[in-house]
């Protein structure tokens, strides 16, 4: 086998070891801030979600709705964990909520979404 044939065969089974299985897996949320069913008792502002893997953060959002209306658009904040998004928002009024992720593989392959909801109690 000469060294071209060589190169070729060491990149194929460097490919097939990296393959699309392990990416084509969705994400998993590993955390989150709120945890999904919380009850809020105190003002937060900060609002995180942790995957099991990194995550393109500039073509991924975080958003807060309440009754399926759009409340507030998040930004995240580009620098942090690669597997973490995280954004502020403002206080928000008692009730039920959701907080709703869109993220997209850093692979660009896959873009996946999900909910996780919370709710904001009245103060005592």
């Amino acid at each position: 086998m000469d060294f071209s044939t060589r190169r070729l065969a060491l990149i194929g089974l460097f490919a097939m070891a990296f393959s699309a299985p392990a990416w084509a897996q969705d994400v998993q949320v590993m955390d989150s801030a709120p945890k999904a069913q919380a009850v809020i008792g105190e003002p937060s502002s900060s609002f995180f979600v942790r995957f099991d893997r990194p995550i393109d953060h500039i073509h991924s959002n975080l958003s807060i709705w309440r009754g399926g209306q759009l409340v507030e658009r998040l930004q995240p904040r580009l620098q942090t964990e690669p597997n973490v998004l995280f954004a502020r928002a403002p206080t928000l009024a008692p009730g039920e909520y959701q907080l709703r992720w869109i993220v997209r593989t850093m692979e660009g392959v896959k873009v996946i979404q999900g909910d996780i909801p919370f709710t904001v109690k009245s103060p005592p």
